[in-house]
């Protein structure tokens, strides 16, 4: 369960994770994804091997789903808490396991919807504790173990961390561009704080005035168009909006460097996307940032809101090719750990154990997920 599947305009890594474990499980399973619809999606669909269930939208879903349910069995519910809690142990009859990538603020809730929507979205954030009280979590990092254990006080022994794995088709990389290219893609929200990587731009165009930018993402681009016209960088600036996963790769690879600036992440794919085509990252130094890259190896990680030690770190790899040299080859090393195989074997690792209430151990029968 989750909100949005992966062909949702506004989907991300959340999607991008129940998508990549969904496939894998239907290989075994009979596995049905219940989301929101869209303009123009199929109220029923097939992909991957997921039969996915469009209802409602993205307020309505929650109680579309919970009827929706009531006319099937399963054995087993993921639930992907992506904002709004699904709340699913309130009416399945089967066991559930929460997946939780990262702890929304109260502002990051009221920055993606209205102020009342966001404290109303928040507030629900609130009960899970309550709801989920004797589930065991999978959560994708060590940073999100650590937030849902002081905020929510649920032990470590229910919180599972299953890592997000990271695929990009080494058939589509490119060289490294001739001039020196930073690239972001990944979605465009207010939390991923762009207008923070437009300005430490502007800065590294004073020591290199021929350096490019290329931001490639879903999402509304309109104030940061207003605000590369501010700064006076619109000849360096690339906007591609949504691209392919080819186009993708190709971005990546033919980067120098890929910069971050989130206020939060549950891991970071996109990151560790631009390691696995050998590109090192500068961003901050936030909860899922600091656990997908490894500071000073594979990313340069600088106090959290500081666009002058962003530009800086920025600078720092660009005008020095065998220390970018030196964490391109390292930045490779470490994505190549990190497979979607090796996520599904996790999260099963999960389901086995004896510290999981829907143990899986010697149950060959293929499971209604």
């Amino acid at each position: 369960m989750n909100w949005r599947d992966i062909t949702h305009p506004q989907s991300g890594g959340a999607e991008n994770f129940v998508h990549e474990l969904g496939k894998r499980l239907a290989a075994n399973h009979e596995v049905t994804l219940f989301c929101a619809r869209y303009p123009h999606s199929l109220k029923e669909d097939v992909i991957d091997g997921i039969h996915i269930q469009r209802m409602g939208n993205r307020f309505s879903v929650y109680l579309r789903a919970a009827l929706a349910f009531r006319k099937n069995r399963y054995d087993l519910v993921i639930d992907d808490i992506n904002g709004v809690p699904f709340f699913s142990t309130l009416y399945a009859d089967a066991e559930v396991i929460p997946v939780i990538h990262h702890i929304m603020d109260k502002e990051i809730f009221q920055r993606e919807l209205s102020s009342f929507l966001g404290w109303f979205g928040y507030t629900l954030q609130t009960l899970i504790p309550k709801i989920y009280h004797r589930q065991r979590f999978v959560v994708v990092s060590e940073s999100t173990k650590q937030d849902v254990a002081d905020r929510f006080k649920i032990p470590a022994s229910r919180l599972a961390v299953v890592h997000c794995g990271v695929a990009v088709n080494s058939l589509n990389l490119l060289p490294k561009s001739e001039v020196p290219t930073i690239s972001y893609v990944g979605r465009i929200k207010p939390y991923k704080r762009i207008d923070d990587i437009l300005r430490a731009f502007s800065m590294i165009l004073k020591r290199l005035p021929d350096a490019k930018l290329i931001i490639a993402g879903r999402g509304d681009a309109e104030d940061l168009i207003s605000l590369v016209k501010e700064l006076g960088i619109v000849s360096n600036v690339e906007f591609r909006g949504e691209v392919s996963e080819e186009e993708k790769a190709q971005i990546l690879s033919s980067s120098w460097i890929s910069m971050i600036a989130s206020v939060k992440e549950g891991w970071g794919i996109g990151p560790m996307e631009a390691n696995a085509c050998g590109t090192p990252v500068v961003g901050y130094d936030v909860p899922g940032i600091h656990d997908s890259m490894r500071n000073g190896h594979t990313a340069i990680l600088v106090e959290d809101g500081c666009v002058n030690r962003l530009s800086e770190a920025a600078l720092e790899l660009l005008l020095h090719s065998s220390e970018r040299l030196r964490m391109s080859r390292e930045a490779c090393e470490w994505a190549a750990k990190f497979t979607w195989d090796n996520t599904a074997k996790d999260f099963l690792a999960v389901l086995s154990s004896d510290a999981c209430p829907c143990n899986v151990k010697g149950n060959d029968a293929p499971l209604r997920i």
